[in-house]
């Protein structure tokens, strides 16, 4: 029997993990994508690192809406929205808000963001040993760090949310905080340390990895960039691209921040849009984190990785087009510094590469995983936020069984496309 052919549209960690999972079900496949997969261009690349199974809070909490003057007047803060962006985001401001409007609203979302990203630094694992990178993956646990108890007690929604949905921990004293990270600030004397979770040590070269596997398990690559689809009496035929059309039975849309107006060609106007994140990465640091952590009072994470002291984070609302704020990645590397006072000050400009990348965000903090109205043969798997890298390797497992008609491994209706 032939296979039925699967093109793949999108070579991040979420199209990465979809064409294996559509490989084990039986496809042949295709990978569209315009540039070389774990590359600087994706948000694959620049992320935080982590496989973090303690992300089930959504971004947007109850009172969110007080600060979005403050949002719209401080360019530099940890959340910002650039003013000559606001009146095409506002629709999208709106949904965000409403979303996290109320605590239980917020737990429920805090549920299926837990069914993605339960178990997912031992799915990693299995990849990354699969993919023959196994060295990439660890898995030690992830440590959030505050000045004092009295820090930590004021997120209390954010860690009430995790302790509903399943997530545990360890509370760690100023002794054995100082035990276990000599290099830290003395600032910081509070710590909380989730034991389940991983972290990657090279994002951009696992997706690489990954990739390189699904070919050598015979998937095709299509080096092009979607532009749409051939669709005759609602049977997908074909996706077309800017270098021709690519012969498909299936499509699944997983294109990132970039999906918006694939799934506006695939029959949805779904509300899309790019939280711009940042990183900055210092080459052979003198100082830094035995584990990955996250000090309560920058909300950034800060990973050692095979490149170097990687810290990540700030979202930005200013869409795909606008440049880069570099002053962004200059704070990030800044309270990096105030972090670990090892850090020299005056490190050169050479030892400290910036980066910024897209997001892509719905604004209820969940992705889109079903299927399209034009056609049942195009499905959608974008829209992962802030818990791309973590939850690929079950957002690629629902995204087949939906595809296929199995039975899916968590309940399918929370990532629907419909919901809008």
């Amino acid at each position: 029997m032939e296979k039925l052919r699967l093109a793949i549209i999108g070579g991040g960690i979420v199209g990465a993990c979809t064409a294996l999972a559509a490989q084990r079900a039986g496809y042949a496949v295709t990978l569209i994508e315009p540039e070389v997969p774990g590359g600087e261009q994706a948000a694959s690349y620049g992320n935080g690192c982590w496989f973090s199974p303690s992300s089930t809070v959504p971004p947007a909490l109850p009172g969110l809406w007080k600060k979005v003057p403050k949002f719209l007047a401080d360019p530099l803060g940890p959340l910002a929205i650039r003013w000559s962006y606001f009146p095409k985001v506002a629709p999208w401001l709106v949904r965000y808000l409403l979303a996290g409007w109320t605590e239980a609203k917020v737990l429920k979302t805090g549920h299926a963001l837990r069914a993605l990203v339960a178990g997912a630094p031992a799915l990693h694992a299995a990849l990354a040993e699969e993919a023959g990178v196994g060295h990439l993956v660890e898995r030690r646990g992830l440590l959030y760090v505050f000045p004092d108890r009295a820090a930590f007690e004021a997120e209390a929604l954010a860690w009430r949310v995790r302790a509903q949905t399943g997530v545990t921990w360890l509370e760690i004293g100023e002794d054995e905080l100082r035990q276990r990270e000599p290099d830290l600030n003395r600032r910081y004397k509070f710590g909380i340390l989730v034991e389940e979770g991983g972290h990657c040590l090279n994002p951009g070269a696992y997706v690489a990895a990954l990739v390189s596997l699904a070919e050598a398990q015979g998937m095709v690559r299509a080096t092009a960039r979607a532009t749409g689809f051939r669709i005759e009496g609602g049977r997908l035929k074909a996706v077309t691209t800017d270098r021709g059309e690519v012969s498909a039975d299936r499509a699944i849309i997983a294109a990132g921040a970039y999906s918006k107006t694939l799934a506006r060609e695939a029959g949805d106007k779904l509300p899309l849009e790019t939280e711009r994140g940042y990183h900055a990465v210092i080459a052979h640091p003198e100082a830094g984190p035995r584990l990955p952590m996250m000090p309560s009072d920058g909300k950034m994470s800060i990973t050692m990785t095979e490149t170097g002291l990687r810290v990540s984070g700030q979202v930005e609302i200013a869409g795909l087009a606008a440049a880069p704020n570099w002053k962004r990645a200059e704070i990030l590397r800044d309270h990096l510094l105030r972090s670990f006072p090892g850090l020299p000050r005056d490190i050169s400009a050479e030892r400290i590469k910036v980066w910024m990348g897209h997001r892509p965000s719905m604004p209820d903090g969940l992705p889109c995983i079903g299927p399209a109205s034009a056609s049942a043969d195009i499905l959608h798997c974008f829209g992962h936020g802030h818990v791309g890298l973590v939850s690929a390797p079950r957002s690629a497992e629902l995204a087949i069984a939906l595809l296929g008609g199995y039975p899916p491994p968590v309940p399918p209706e929370p990532y629907s496309p419909r919901r809008f």
